[in-house]
């Protein structure tokens, strides 16, 4: 574990149930569900459940765990959103624009052509609830 972790960022509060989530899909090592200021429709977050602010912080078998997850999300993904792609980004650190302090992985359906600015605007939860249903049956 780090020690720079910061325990009161949103994504620790989800991992700790002391916030809400619609999620997609969650195993022992990580967690998935719909971000609530996507930049697309079908917009997914991969989060590791150990602590980490950067994926250097990463121990390898949570990379590796969260990078399997994003993998068979992604898969999900298109087949839910009916398109024949994704973009996977992640970020590391302010200077890079990473806005939650707990390591994470985007998986937008398409590419970054047409796409709203990152956390720029709320998505109806009704709306992302119907787009998680659709993607946890592609599972």
């Amino acid at each position: 574990m780090i020690d720079h972790y910061d325990d009161d960022n949103i994504f620790a509060k989800i991992l700790q149930g002391d916030a809400p989530c619609i999620k997609v899909y969650e195993d022992e090592n990580s967690l998935a569900f719909m971000d609530i200021m996507p930049q697309r429709e079908g917009h997914v977050l991969v989060i590791p459940r150990e602590k980490a602010v950067t994926v250097y912080d990463l121990s390898p078998q949570s990379l590796c765990a969260a990078m399997q997850m994003v993998q068979m999300l992604g898969k999900a993904v298109e087949r839910a959103t009916g398109l024949d792609g994704t973009t996977i980004f992640q970020q590391n650190g302010k200077e890079s624009m990473q806005t939650v302090p707990h390591v994470h992985f985007h998986i937008l359906p398409g590419s970054f052509i047409g796409v709203k600015g990152h956390a720029a605007e709320m998505a109806d939860l009704n709306d992302l609830q119907a787009m998680a249903d659709r993607i946890i049956a592609e599972l």
